[in-house]
């Protein structure tokens, strides 16, 4: 079987790459030339663990091709997945428009049957959208006897974790309105049904609000938590103690109870604006979706409001060290990050900001240019720091060597946005501590 997969993007190149680890011919094809070239010359453009490997191994078994020129292969394919990007526009709406050229380009150049999958995350109904763009494209072209079908795969994808979740997934959701299409991704996805997971086929409009439905809850999940954990603040209660207990409850599960400084990355804030801009299109509110999006906003901006009471609003001059800038750890994608929320707080109140991360200290420097000092390590970004602040909790920030920090920092203040360190063993050795929802 060959496949395109349309995009080289975050989900494109992991999906492409773990096909292609499966056995599949695939080839990734994508407009931006200069990607292209370094994917050929082995140059992977996102950071994900695991990736550079299962590229450059297949690539070397020749099952794995790169491309620029999609109408050059795409009478050879059996499948095509649309998997490039749908960022927001001004009023929350997912872009359309790259997953409609796909669409044209694959109208204007088929001559055989073809399956047509869309991956990228897209709004209830844009699969048929899809359709009925083909459909009058080759009647146009006078092709009016040749069949094509669509369908939906979304991704569950963790930036971080893609490689294990693309080949151990809880779940692989597919949406579908033919039985050659469903027979066509059984074959595909039958190699993974050896690990036994589940491939859970529905029809294309409940596939697309799955993949919303999904990220939605989680969002909420945390915006919730770290509702609750305000709230602990202010009458006392330890949040870490609260989440033990409704962890407990198998009802409720421990996953997506941690309390923090926000939700960030390339999918939660687009889903949630998207989601909520599809149901107001057909005359629905989603209040709840409302309120988990305002809490998280609010809750980005919890660590310079934690500095600015500790110093009584006086943070000119102060220089502050960040760790920390991707929205999570293990990827380089600082899109929507509270880092950045922070950071930029932090430069318009006079503050000298200080910056490491293990891996997005360049699609950083894309964003603030050379507004801030991007450190070679977490000591050099805290020397002569009045406070020291995490967003993001990468491993190696969990066990620094505490009595460096004190000899190196000019005051000992740490704001700890992920509630990784311990706040009584910190006090002991002369640090004030903050945490999320802590006494």
């Amino acid at each position: 079987m060959k496949i395109a997969v349309v995009g080289t993007g975050y989900v494109g190149l992991v999906s492409g790459a773990c096909f292609a680890e499966m056995g599949v011919d695939v080839t990734c094809v994508d407009i931006d030339r200069k990607k292209i070239e370094g994917l050929n010359q082995g140059v992977i453009p996102i950071y994900e663990p695991g990736l550079t490997r299962i590229v450059a191994r297949n690539s070397d078994a020749g099952r794995l091709h790169f491309t620029t020129d999609l109408p050059s292969i795409l009478n050879q394919m059996s499948i095509v997945f649309i998997a490039v990007g749908t960022p927001s526009d001004e009023k929350g709406n997912a872009d359309l428009s790259y997953v409609m050229k796909v669409a044209e380009t694959i109208a204007d150049h088929i001559t055989q049957p073809l399956l047509i999958v869309t991956k990228s995350t897209v709004p209830v109904g844009t699969s048929h959208r899809v359709r009925d763009l083909v459909r009058r494209r080759l009647d146009e072209r006078g092709l009016h006897e040749l069949n094509f079908d669509v369908a939906s795969n979304p991704e569950f994808l963790k930036e971080g974790a893609a490689i294990n979740d693309f080949m151990s997934p809880d779940r692989v959701v597919v949406g579908v309105e033919s039985e050659q299409a469903k027979e066509l991704m059984t074959k595909l996805y039958r190699p993974f049904l050896l690990n036994n997971f589940r491939v859970i086929f529905m029809d294309i409009l409940s596939s697309e609000m799955t993949k919303y439905a999904s990220n939605a809850m989680l969002a909420t999940r945390i915006s919730f938590m770290n509702d609750v954990a305000n709230l602990c603040e202010l009458v006392g209660a330890d949040v870490n103690m609260v989440r033990r207990g409704m962890g407990s409850d198998s009802r409720i599960g421990r996953s997506f109870l941690y309390p923090g400084c926000g939700y960030g990355g390339s999918c939660f804030p687009k889903d949630i604006r998207a989601l909520i801009s599809v149901a107001e299109g057909v005359g629905y509110e989603m209040k709840l979706l409302k309120a988990v999006e305002e809490v998280n906003n609010l809750q980005k901006n919890i660590l310079f409001k934690k500095l600015t009471n500790h110093f009584s609003g006086e943070l000119k001059g102060l220089t502050v060290a960040v760790w920390g800038l991707s929205f999570k750890p293990e990827t380089d994608d600082v899109r929507d990050a509270p880092s950045l929320t922070l950071i930029r707080s932090l430069l318009d109140a006079g503050v000298n900001v200080r910056t490491y991360d293990p891996a997005a200290i360049n699609e950083t420097r894309k964003v603030l240019g050379d507004d801030v000092y991007y450190a070679n390590d977490i000591y050099d970004a805290a020397l002569d720091a009045d406070a020291l602040i995490l967003p993001t909790e990468w491993k190696e920030f969990r066990l620094p060597n505490w009595g460096v920090l004190k000899k190196i920092m000019r005051r000992h203040v740490v704001i700890d946005g992920r509630n990784i360190y311990n706040g009584e063993e910190l006090t002991s050795l002369g640090f004030t501590y903050y945490g999320i929802g802590q006494k």
